[in-house]
Formats: structure tokens, C-alpha cells, sequence
């Protein structure tokens, strides 16, 4: 897709058109699940009701998005690749071009180190950053030391939307055992192998007591992965939601309320890794629920029955064919 782009502090199209999801408005609903994997947001399509078409769109950097609806409700799946980069992307592109409250859930995996166990899930009630040092390895490892630097850096804790939590608990106890769900504080981490403490030859990462730094910083951690600290970040850092062509806003305080749940794959302490088989297992019924959460979140809504939205256009589309203008 050729842009043209009319304003480099925000960079869209003529029409509107975010430049790296690719989204304008009416393509993107209120209610969005966002996932890493794009085969994930694939997977969500087949739940969509079928007699509404069914919005699919591959970006140039990676996003995809669809949209459509769930039980009469309009519902966006968006994957985003992996980290916080992809994270922060996505949310400012998609509040860009959405009116009104957004209701985000990460569905995801994770590492644990906690009690939950691999095909465990986890709804994380707050997140924390964890970052490279890089001044820390500048120079050698004990001159950095020496002049106070640390390895790794930690943020303060933010935290998710509690009702929104809750929706997810409540419809995850439909198909899973209580002792199978988890609550509590999730490490995002900035890397996938040193921040998360993984053990690599090649690199001088000084991880080797990571999870001790981390329970002694954070009690409460159970889960380690790279996306939702810049998701509740950034929800506890919106403003009030936009109203199309007006000055307004439609509510006082923030605009997006934001929650995750994932499924443990890599259990850390025991070095247990997830099944292929258990993973389609689990992100079905997971995927569901997350679906029946969504649905049943309120929000001050804009634009659900306006004809540009894609979700209310007569167009009958192929579900697989990218809508590029």
C-alpha cells in the first residue's frame, strides 16, 4: 500500500489511515482483543456471527486486524507480533481511530515463576517493566557495579481495569478448575531471553539471579512475558475518549479500560515447556471466554450504528481477502 502522509507528528493518510496498522475509522470496534500470534486472531473468526461480514486486514508492519461481531456485538482481534514496541503501536494507532471508551483484553501466553503450572491460565491484576541496563554493561561488568549501576532496571506497577478482571474470571471458571486460574503481578519484560532470565553463552547478561531480584522487588510476581505492562501503562495514561468532529469528550478520566489473561506455557522453576496439543486445547476454551467477557463490558459507545463501521455495511466480502484502498 502507497501512503502519503499529511502529518509526521501523527502519521496518517488522506483518509485516515494510521501508518503502521493501516486502520481507518469505522474498521476498528470498541471492544478489541489483542493477541501475538496472528494465527491466534485467525483462530477468533470462525466464533464471529456469520451472518455479519467479516473485516480482515494484513498491514505492511506486521498487524492484523479483524473485525466483526459477537453476538450482535461489534468485536476487533488484533495480533501484534511481540513486545512492548508492538504494544504501544497498537494502542495509539487503534485510539486514534476509534470514538468513545475502548475495552482491550491481552490474550496471550506467558512464563511462570509461581505456583501456576504449564495450561494454567493467568489474569494479571497489575504489571511492572523490567529493563536492560544498558549503561550496566558499558564497560566491564565490575567498574559498572562499583559506580551503583544495576543490570536491570524495574518499573513501579500499574494496574489492570478490576470489573474487567473479574468478567474474565468469571467466564474462565465456566470450563476451567479454580486451582487452574491465577491472579497477581506480571514482569514484562523487554527481552524474551536476558530480562526474562534466560541463560545465553553468547551474551554477557548478567541474569543469573533474576528471579530472586524479582520476588524480593515484587512478591506477588507470577507470570513473566512482554506485552502488558504498555497495555495497563498506557490505559492508566489515556485521557477522556474522543467524540467524533467535536471538541467533547464523552467521559472524565481515562478512555481505555485494559485487562490480560494468559496461558502459562513455560513453567521457569520446573523447566517444563507446553505441548502443542495443549495449546490448541486451551486457547480454544480460554478464547471463548475472553469473547464472553468482551461482550458483556459496558462502554460509552460513539459509533456502533454508523454506516461507515464495517461491521454494519451490506458488503459481502471473503473473509481471507486483505481490504486494501
Amino acid at each position: 500500500m502507497k501512503f502519503q502522509i499529511l502529518n509526521a507528528n501523527f502519521p496518517k493518510t488522506e483518509e485516515g489511515r494510521v501508518y503502521h496498522m493501516e486502520v481507518k475509522r469505522g474498521e476498528v470496534a470498541n471492544r478489541i482483543i489483542t493477541v501475538g500470534d496472528t494465527n491466534r486472531a485467525k483462530m477468533f473468526i470462525q466464533w464471529l456471527d456469520k451472518d455479519t461480514p467479516v473485516f480482515y486486514l494484513e498491514s505492511q508492519r506486521g498487524f492484523t486486524t479483524v473485525t466483526g461481531k459477537y453476538h450482535g456485538v461489534p468485536i476487533s482481534i488484533v495480533g501484534i507480533g511481540m513486545g512492548l514496541s508492538m504494544m504501544d503501536f497498537f494502542i495509539r494507532e487503534v485510539r486514534s481511530t476509534v470514538d468513545g471508551q475502548l475495552a482491550i483484553i491481552r490474550f496471550g501466553s506467558c512464563g511462570t515463576i509461581g505456583a501456576p503450572k504449564v495450561g494454567n491460565m493467568i489474569i494479571p491484576s497489575g504489571a511492572f517493566a523490567i529493563t536492560r541496563n544498558y549503561n550496566y554493561f558499558s564497560n566491564g561488568e565490575d567498574e559498572t557495579s562499583l559506580n551503583g549501576e544495576k543490570p536491570y532496571n524495574f518499573t513501579k506497577a500499574f494496574y489492570a481495569d478490576p470489573m474487567l478482571c473479574k468478567q474474565i474470571e468469571k467466564q474462565l471458571l465456566n470450563s476451567f478448575d479454580e486451582k487452574e486460574i491465577f491472579t497477581g503481578l506480571n514482569a514484562t519484560c523487554d527481552s524474551f531471553y536476558s530480562s526474562q532470565g534466560r541463560q545465553d553463552e553468547n551474551f554477557r547478561d548478567c541474569n543469573s539471579d533474576i528471579f530472586k531480584t524479582i520476588t524480593a522487588t515484587y512478591p506477588n510476581t507470577v507470570s513473566l512475558e512482554m506485552e502488558s505492562f504498555m497495555l495497563y501503562h498506557l490505559a492508566s495514561s489515556s485521557t477522556s475518549a474522543p467524540l467524533k468532529n467535536s471538541n467533547r469528550v464523552s467521559d472524565k478520566g481515562n478512555s481505555i479500560k485494559a485487562a490480560a489473561t494468559m496461558m502459562v506455557f513455560a513453567d521457569r522453576f520446573r523447566n517444563e515447556f507446553i505441548s502443542p496439543e495443549k495449546v490448541q486445547e486451551v486457547q480454544v476454551i480460554a478464547g471463548l471466554a475472553v469473547l464472553d467477557a468482551l461482550v458483556e463490558t459496558e462502554l460509552s459507545e460513539v459509533h456502533p450504528e454508523s454506516e461507515e463501521c464495517v461491521w454494519n455495511t451490506n458488503t459481502s466480502f471473503n473473509t481471507f481477502t486483505l481490504r486494501r484502498e
